[in-house]
């Protein structure tokens, strides 16, 4: 059977200097009470010896024990006060020498070492008072009850205060871990975002940056022998930077928290406007679109918009392609959306497209959905994209 330590860390707290004037006024008052108890009978009897009144200086230096060995400090004053009365010295009470160092170790969580400790002093006054022959009445009528029920007072008084500094001690351990997780939180709601912004702002300036690259080569090579394209692909790249603008000022406002419109989220009833982006940069592009097409929740139809945008920005910047073909496939519950090439094809992870690739993997993985990238040898550059229709948890 694993028996209760005497003392534990927690009774090893440094000694405040409350704590101190605390035992310094109960020590006092012990030492006087049981000096007076020893006093007040000098009348009847011959008189104390002054070892006695050494007994009460005993009790009250216990008293300074009692914070770092509650235990030691109990049972110490109990011998003390069994061995005073075995000298035949004036009656003292037991609830006095004792009261103080029951409430400490009931106070620090030594609840059934008081409680026993207290039932022995008890059981052996009374039957040393009925050995002596003390009236029945009298003893179980009035000592009994009187001493008994001030040790259990003391007692349970310890110990509603170490359950109350318990309970308090666990709110704050329950407040600490509620805030420890609120910063952690929002520290996960601010890089969700962060990564977001970054997403979006790649996407959306990636696609645009080349579309206006393309259309200003366009024109530089046909500003003097095609002056009619120069100025329609100058006007092309002109309308992509205005629409660059325009979404940049909305990120813009929301990062400030400004309220305000900020016009719709895009999604896929905007592709045919991706379609011709890329169209426009001389590339044959082909739609196929299967199945009976149904609304999807905001996020999921922006993030369809936004990974076809990020296929066609690797389109226009690395694959060479002359064909690309857009396959869009309603299912019950997913879109499947696949962005095909005619290109010299790449590695997925190769510097430049790595990042891209992360944002749309990123993007879906949000969602539970899924991202496939395949580059054959024999060339072309596939981007499979599975967006599921639940909302995001």
């Amino acid at each position: 059977m694993r028996r209760a330590p005497l003392t534990t860390p927690a009774d090893h707290r440094p000694t405040t200097r409350r704590d101190l004037v605390v035992d310094v006024v109960l020590a006092a008052l012990v030492l006087g009470v049981v000096t007076a108890a020893i006093t007040a009978d000098v009348a009847d009897s011959a008189g104390p010896q002054p070892a006695a009144y050494a007994f009460g200086a005993g009790f009250a230096a216990l008293v300074f024990a009692r914070h770092r060995l509650p235990v030691v400090a109990l049972l110490a004053t109990a011998a003390l006060l069994v061995l005073y009365y075995t000298q035949d010295y004036p009656a003292i009470g037991l609830a006095v020498p004792v009261s103080v160092v029951l409430y400490s170790a009931a106070e620090h969580g030594r609840l059934w070492w008081a409680v026993g400790t207290a039932a022995v002093l008890q059981l052996l006054s009374t039957g040393f008072r009925i050995a002596e022959g003390d009236d029945l009445a009298y003893l179980f009528g009035f000592e009994f009850a009187g001493t008994g029920g001030l040790m259990a007072a003391v007692i349970a008084l310890g110990d509603s205060v170490r359950s109350r500094r318990g309970w308090r001690a666990e709110l704050v351990k329950q407040a600490n871990a509620a805030e420890l997780e609120r910063r952690r939180e929002t520290a996960r709601r601010i890089e969700q975002e962060r990564l977001r912004i970054a997403r979006d702002l790649h996407d959306l300036l990636g696609h645009t940056v080349s579309v206006i690259a393309l259309h200003t080569d366009v024109a530089r090579e046909a500003l003097r022998d095609d002056p009619d394209t120069a100025e329609r692909s100058l006007a092309a790249a002109r309308t992509a930077a205005s629409e660059v603008v325009g979404e940049l000022r909305a990120t813009l406002q929301a990062l400030r928290g400004r309220d305000g419109d900020e016009g719709p989220v895009p999604g896929l009833n905007r592709l045919p406007e991706l379609v011709e982006t890329v169209r426009n940069a001389g590339i044959e592009v082909e739609v196929r679109v299967e199945g009976e097409a149904s609304a999807l929740p905001a996020v999921a139809d922006a993030t369809a918009y936004r990974v076809v945008q990020e296929a066609f920005s690797n389109v226009l910047r690395h694959s060479g392609a002359r064909h690309v073909t857009v396959s869009v496939r309603h299912r019950p519950s997913d879109v499947e959306i696949r962005v095909a090439d005619d290109g010299v094809g790449a590695d997925p992870s190769a510097e430049g497209r790595g990042w891209g690739v992360i944002g749309m993997s990123e993007r879906l993985a949000l969602l539970g959905g899924g991202l496939t990238v395949e580059s054959p040898a024999g060339g072309g550059y596939t981007v499979t994209a599975v967006v599921p229709r639940r909302e995001p948890e």
